[in-house]
């Protein structure tokens, strides 16, 4: 009785003759024609054409002031006594005056920015200790080596918080006034994530002390004037890492040049009930920041938002472009139909 010859070469591995192993089974295969494909066309350009000017509406009815403030007025003073690295520890103050033509109605944002900044670094967004800043205590005391060269101060003492990206913090600091007589109101509190304020920022803790007592042993940042748990003298619980201008600085901003939240109007007092009236503001700017040394500029956004964010053109602009080319192709398409396909006739000759 013979044996079964086992099978070997290609035989062996051809797959089964079967429907879904050989590709058979029963697929939609959609037919291309103008009278489907036409349409879509026009119909995406419609859609896109819509969306863009919606959008395009939308961003112009955001009323934005943008003042650039490095060296206008008497801040051309403090311009020039930053350029020498003595006079650091001096403070130096200057005012600048603008006019608001037309109410801004609603809430009103109060942005800080500065160009030519480069947060975006991978050698800057790394010099931080995120476990020093979730409130790690073994953090507070022996940073992460990623904070080189601002681990330790020259006393020895370790740095909190470590890393260049909280020694360079923008400490300039404004004081807004409407008419000479009113002081305007912001609200400088809350104004984070709140995963931010709550969850990837905490204080360090430890049983019965105070939070100076718990930062005891360590020092501020070599370009800081206070300690982290002074950063806020008029609110206590705004000391520390979860103080709001920290956290809002820690988070890297992804461009040269950018803006960050200062303060939101507060709106409870006469006569900002109803949003920033027009008139003249002067603002009193604490001048602090250096930006000479990388040929920047500082300035100071007052803008109202919608629903859509600030006032940025790119995605209404970008539909528009999109419309267009649809419009364009499908245009393209029509004639060439209508030329060479519309009486069933194929240009095969």
């Amino acid at each position: 009785m013979g044996t079964a010859k086992a099978k070997s070469g290609p035989l062996a591995r051809r797959p089964d003759n079967s429907a879904f192993k050989q590709q058979r089974l029963p697929a939609w295969s959609p037919m291309l024609t103008a009278n489907t494909v036409l349409p879509f066309f026009y119909f995406m350009a419609l859609i896109c054409m819509l969306l863009g000017v919606w959008l395009l509406l939308t961003v112009q009815t955001i009323q934005e002031i943008k003042l650039d403030y490095t060296e206008a007025g008497s801040c051309n003073e403090c311009f020039e006594m930053r350029k020498n690295v003595s006079n650091a520890e001096k403070s130096c103050t200057c005012t600048v005056m603008f006019n608001v033509e037309k109410a801004f109605k609603g809430d009103v944002f109060f942005y800080y920015g500065l160009q030519n900044f480069h947060q975006n670094l991978r050698r800057y967004m790394d010099s931080r200790d995120d476990g020093q800043m979730v409130g790690r205590t073994q953090n507070l005391k022996d940073p992460s080596t990623y904070c080189k060269p601002f681990i330790t101060g020259k006393d020895g003492l370790p740095i909190a918080p470590c890393g260049a990206v909280a020694n360079s913090i923008f400490n300039d600091s404004f004081k807004f006034t409407y008419h000479g007589m009113y002081a305007v109101p912001l609200l400088r509190s809350g104004i984070t994530w709140y995963t931010d304020k709550n969850i990837k920022y905490r204080n360090p803790t430890v049983d019965n002390l105070t939070l100076t007592e718990v930062f005891q042993g360590t020092t501020q940042p070599p370009y800081w004037n206070k300690p982290v748990y002074e950063l806020d003298p008029l609110e206590p619980t705004n000391n520390g890492f979860i103080n709001d201008d920290l956290i809002i600085w820690m988070r890297e901003a992804a461009f040269p040049n950018f803006k960050k939240l200062y303060g939101v109007l507060y709106r409870a007092n006469t006569p900002f009930t109803e949003g920033l009236p027009e008139g003249q503001y002067s603002i009193d700017i604490t001048y602090n920041f250096p930006v000479q040394y990388f040929r920047g500029r500082k300035e100071v956004v007052l803008t109202t938002l919608t629903w859509f964010g600030g006032q940025n053109h790119f995605l209404p602009i970008a539909y528009l472009v999109t419309s267009s080319l649809l419009l364009l192709i499908a245009v393209t398409l029509t004639t060439v139909w209508w030329k060479f396909g519309k009486d069933g006739k194929n240009m095969e000759e």
